[in-house]
């Protein structure tokens, strides 16, 4: 054989023995099992899920990210990516282009403003990053090749299939996170569904293209939760060394407030009375793991917060950011 020849003959076969390495073995049959379930459960036409399927990238990288996740970072790590003069200058702008919309959603929902700008800010930097997976890629490397989550991931492959039907979305182009999170707020395909609101009455819940329509999609996913327009979110707290053993403190992992401030001063905890706080005020005491040790006061809108990623870390990098959009919209007026 000629020695060119030989060389291609020898990439082609490197490829083909990289790819079936970087592709689980049994891929392929869990994807026609999946095939099978949805076309029993939604009556999908078997030949063109197969040929769509058939079109999904199995990505190592996908798998790599889901294992190093932002919120296993320390808390004086994870604040820095969020609470930076870039990240509340674009907040800023984004109030300002899009305040009208803002005002309607916050009147409609009781979310406030700044809360609605913060997640979309910590979520895609205000859309300039909705991510580079393709959301068929990710959903399917996860769904059929991450046995710790595979339920999830293959119920989400679903719902995005129906949304694509549903919303008219091309499900070849559209991409996300490497968790398969979709448009401006990151929603998930099962909460897109349930939650995505058309703002802007154009008859589509488009949450890549539409500001009105992730802005009220993002306040209704709030009021969903049952947040509690007006009230508190958290506030700090010290902590004297004779606090009560029995009192349990959250760390990353949030807990519903299942303790009052009555309780909570009780057993040790200290604060200013800046605010009418009710006695019986539900609550949680957390430890985060500042540049110095940090204890905070949780309330139930904290908790809500943590509805949409749960991880304590992410609901006091929302609600710091969203005080520190407060202070300057209200200072630039």
């Amino acid at each position: 054989m000629p020695m060119p020849a030989l060389r291609l003959l020898l990439a082609v076969l490197s490829l083909v023995s990289w790819a079936a390495l970087a592709e689980p073995a049994d891929y392929r049959a869990e994807s026609e099992r999946f095939i099978a379930e949805m076309v029993k459960t939604h009556d999908c036409d078997q030949g063109a899920l197969a040929t769509l399927l058939a079109q999904a990238r199995y990505r190592q990288e996908i798998i790599d990210a889901i294992n190093r996740p932002y919120e296993a970072k320390p808390w004086r790590d994870y604040r820095k990516l969020f609470l930076t003069p870039e990240r509340i200058q674009g907040g800023l702008a984004f109030w300002g282009d899009n305040a009208e919309t803002l005002r309607r959603a916050e009147s409609h929902y009781g979310v406030k403003a700044e809360i609605i700008v913060a997640i979309i800010g910590i979520e895609t930097n205000y859309g300039a990053n909705v991510g580079r997976h393709r959301v068929l890629d990710a959903l399917t490397t996860l769904g059929f090749a991450y046995p710790k989550r595979a339920d999830f991931f293959r119920s989400e492959l679903e719902h995005f299939l129906l949304l694509t039907r549903e919303e008219h979305i091309d499900p070849i182009a559209a991409v996300g996170s490497y968790a398969g999170a979709l448009g401006q707020p990151q929603f998930i395909s099962s909460s897109y569904r349930a939650y995505a609101v058309d703002f802007d009455g154009d008859g589509r819940r488009d949450l890549w293209g539409s500001n009105p329509d992730v802005i009220a999609s993002v306040a209704n996913y709030f009021e969903r939760h049952g947040w509690h327009t007006g009230a508190p979110i958290a506030f700090p707290v010290e902590v004297t060394s004779a606090l009560s053993a029995e009192i349990e403190i959250a760390r990353k992992q949030p807990l519903a407030p299942n303790l009052t401030l009555a309780a909570l001063r009780q057993a040790g905890a200290r604060w200013q009375q800046s605010e009418a706080f009710e006695s019986t005020t539900p609550a949680t005491l957390m430890l985060l793991d500042g540049a110095e040790d940090e204890y905070w006061i949780g309330l139930e809108n904290f908790y809500v917060l943590t509805r949409y990623n749960h991880s304590n870390l992410y609901a006091m990098a929302a609600y710091q950011l969203s005080e520190a959009l407060k202070a300057g919209y209200v200072k630039d007026l």
